[in-house]
This record gives structure tokens, sequence and C-alpha cells, in this order.
């Protein structure tokens, strides 16, 4: 079992920044593909970023490639992403997932472990 405690959230003016941080406990992270998804109110939740286990290989959505940035720390069990230059639709609640399996890095439905969310506000 992985459990998964996301930090970071808060309110943000566009075009500022804001560093997300998901720490694991119960097992090495280092062993899991992990990743940020999103869900706004009313709207379906969505894959955002996914790294590989070392960090090597990375994979963005397109409204956030260029300006969101995830990495990992396998030492510290932590998995970051940093927001920069988000924007009022970047607005959410942000989740962090793990799963060991490569295989079909957007597809939320198949991570088996995920975090409670963290809420992410971009004001205009």
């Amino acid at each position: 079992q992985v459990q998964l405690v996301e930090s970071g959230g808060g309110l943000v003016q566009a075009g500022g920044s804001l560093r997300l941080s998901c720490a694991a406990s119960g097992r090495t992270l280092s062993s899991y593909i992990m990743a940020w998804f999103r869900q706004a109110p009313g709207k379906e939740r969505e894959f955002v970023a996914a790294c590989s286990w070392s960090g090597g290989t990375t994979y963005y959505a397109d409204s956030v490639k260029g300006r969101f940035t995830i990495s990992r720390d396998n030492a510290k069990n932590t998995v970051y992403l940093q927001m920069n230059s988000p924007k009022p639709e970047d607005t959410a609640v942000y989740y962090c997932a793990a799963k060991l399996s490569l295989r079909e890095p957007m597809s939320g439905d198949k991570y088996a472990y995920w975090g409670q969310g963290t809420q992410v506000t971009v004001s205009s």
C-alpha cells in the first residue's frame, strides 16, 4: 500500500508560481510511476503530468506544457509539480497518483493509489 498526501495548494495570481508536493509513505516511491491529475468543478478529472521511475521521462498535457514541471526526489519519497505562469483555467483540485506500470501514463483509470487532493485557485 502507498499513502499519498498532497500539499502546497492555495491561492495564486495568474502569472505567478506555485509548487505542489506529494509525499508518499508505506513504500518507496522509486518503484512507481507518479502523476498529477486535476478536477475542476463540474468537469471530469484530467491528466496534468507524469514521470517515470527515475524522473527521466516525463509526460504533460498540452494545456500545461511549457508552464508546469513534474519532478521527483526518490530519496525524500516526494513528487513535485512546479506551476509557473498559472492561468485561471488551471483552478482545480490537484491529485497525486501512483502506479507500477509505465503503460498509459495519462490514463487515470490505470492508477492504483491516489491522494486526497489539494485545492489550487488562480486569480486573474
